[in-house]
């Protein structure tokens, strides 16, 4: 593996163990766009970006005050059954990655920066549910 592909592992523990410390009190909705510390993975599982590991996600479904069903965000113009137009979000066209949709804590969650048209989030969902489908 080339240097340009390194991944900071080291540096998402530690940041992994300072989030695993927070007790924020935010509120999250479906239909929100969040900036979301999503880590460094492996392989082709989809990694945050910059010094806090994170990428713009939708919250797809909220299952309790401490927890979400998200889908992350891209600004690579990727077309066909595994990306989803979402229109301009924080001042970016953004695709979802539907094959990326994860369980993340709040903690994860920076800042809230958008928000899908029910039209949209409603499209997305149903593009989530046919790829899980088929």
């Amino acid at each position: 593996m080339s240097s340009a592909y390194q991944k900071d592992f080291d540096g998402w523990n530690q940041e992994k163990q300072r989030l695993n410390q927070l007790s924020p009190t935010l509120y999250f909705h479906a239909r929100e766009v969040w900036w979301c510390e999503l880590g460094v993975n492996i392989g082709y599982e989809q990694d945050g970006t910059n010094a806090q590991f994170a990428r713009p996600v939708v919250i797809l479904k909220r299952y309790s005050t401490n927890a979400c069903l998200i889908v992350p965000l891209t600004s690579q113009d990727k077309i066909g059954t595994y990306h989803f137009d979402v229109g301009e979000v924080d001042g970016r066209v953004a695709k979802a990655i539907l094959s990326q949709v994860r369980f993340v804590d709040k903690r994860r969650l920076i800042n809230k920066v958008d928000m899908l048209n029910h039209e949209t989030f409603e499209k997305l969902r149903a593009a989530i549910i046919q790829m899980n489908l088929s």
